[in-house]
């Protein structure tokens, strides 16, 4: 039933002037909207389709793109039957701004002071936007996707559970075998890339190491690329590849004397 409120929204809000456009989700269904038309949107909802409960507000860092503000309104009646709707917006990454909603769904106040705190977003016309839930004098957005977990520097990683891996374990210094190759730890980018600097060094991109950790370190091989069942190649796969690369693989292949290939 959640799927019938979808059309009468996207309806009324167009004959209200507003633009809504259906925009992909699991569930529940959701909207977006114009950043100008964030109140008047909801106003609409609330008062001409019936969506007059508000569970949330939140935010999403979207990186280059922004930041994408969400809301879930809901609709209870027929007993156990809810509607339920999802109004996304996004911003603009340089400007976090956005109208508040806090006159519409007074339930909204929190959330928004909270989705200011975590993520560096000012709500125009909200009556106490302040700190919610972060300490005094903390500094940073912690939901934001270049904010650095620095008390993961601080600290063992727990994540270090081969000798070598960490400068807190001695089995290295003992034993003096060669160290594995270490791992950040999640959300801690590489050093070039944060902390303290040379006077005069130019500031890195905050963004970098967020970006860096969305992209894969391998890029998948194609269909083609890949290998037959049994890890043979395809003969397009032979044919492509240099006769040295051949040459060296028949070496390494060849079968000892005295022994069938079924027994290698």
């Amino acid at each position: 039933m959640t799927e019938e409120v979808l059309p009468q929204a996207i309806r009324v809000l167009a004959e209200a002037g507003v633009t809504a456009t259906r925009a992909e989700s699991f569930d529940p269904p959701a909207l977006d909207v114009p950043v100008d038309s964030w109140v008047a949107a909801h106003e609409v909802l609330r008062d001409e389709v019936g969506l007059n409960f508000f569970d949330f507000l939140t935010a999403s860092d979207e990186l280059t793109d922004g930041f994408r503000i969400v809301t879930h309104l809901a609709d209870f009646w027929g007993g156990s039957h809810v509607e339920h709707l999802m109004i996304r917006t996004l911003i603009p990454r340089a400007t976090p701004r956005l109208a508040s909603l806090s006159s519409v769904y007074a339930g909204a106040n929190w959330h928004e002071r909270e989705t200011f705190e975590m993520f560096g977003i000012s709500f125009d016309g909200h009556p106490n936007l302040v700190p919610l839930l972060l300490p005094d004098g903390f500094e940073g957005n912690p939901l934001r996707k270049e904010f650095v977990l620095a008390s993961r520097v601080a600290k063992p990683w727990p994540g270090a559970k081969e000798p070598g891996e960490s400068d807190h374990g001695p089995a290295a210094a003992k034993t003096g075998a060669p160290s594995r190759r270490r791992t950040l730890p999640p959300g801690v980018p590489d050093p070039e890339t944060w902390g303290p600097r040379p006077p005069g060094s130019p500031d890195p991109d905050p963004l970098a190491p967020a970006l860096a950790a969305s992209t894969p370190a391998r890029p998948r091989r194609a269909g083609a690329e890949r290998r037959a069942p049994g890890g043979r190649r395809t003969a397009e796969q032979a044919e492509s590849r240099p006769a040295e690369a051949n040459e060296a693989e028949a070496e390494t292949s060849v079968i000892p004397p005295g022994e069938t290939e079924g027994q290698v």
